[in-house]
């Protein structure tokens, strides 16, 4: 059973750096992507960023790209194997508050994500941006 857990939110002030953490455990297929929706409250999710587990491919929200980076951690080995994605977060804004998700999309799923779409999420982690 995949299992998905975020962290690193928090108060942090306009212009500074936050980097978010989701540990994902327990997939069983080699081909994956990881990503990060946020949402703001009385909005609708917005996704964020996406990463395959290849690392080779990414995607952004056109508006971010510029100052939020997706990364993982090295290759995971074996089934049921760990694997930890980052989200960093420079330059941050106040609109950047929102409760931030960590998603699963099993094979080539970057796309996917980019589009909302997504197999798990995590529970959220909560980012307040102070101006």
């Amino acid at each position: 059973q995949v299992t998905v857990s975020e962290w690193g939110g928090g108060s942090v002030q306009a212009g500074g750096s936050r980097r978010l953490s989701c540990l994902v455990r327990g997939h069983t297929v080699n081909s994956y992507a990881l990503g990060w929706i946020r949402q703001r409250p009385g909005e609708a999710a917005a996704s964020v960023a996406a990463i395959h587990s290849s690392g080779l491919q990414t995607g952004y929200k056109d508006s971010l790209k510029d100052r939020f980076t997706i990364s993982l951690d090295s290759d995971d080995s074996g089934h049921g194997a760990k694997r930890t994605v980052y989200l960093q977060m420079d330059g941050v804004r106040p609109d950047d508050s929102a409760m931030y998700y960590c998603v699963f999309k099993r094979w080539d799923g970057v796309i996917d994500i980019m589009k909302g779409n997504y197999d798990l999420r995590g529970q959220g982690t909560q980012v307040i941006v102070s101006s």
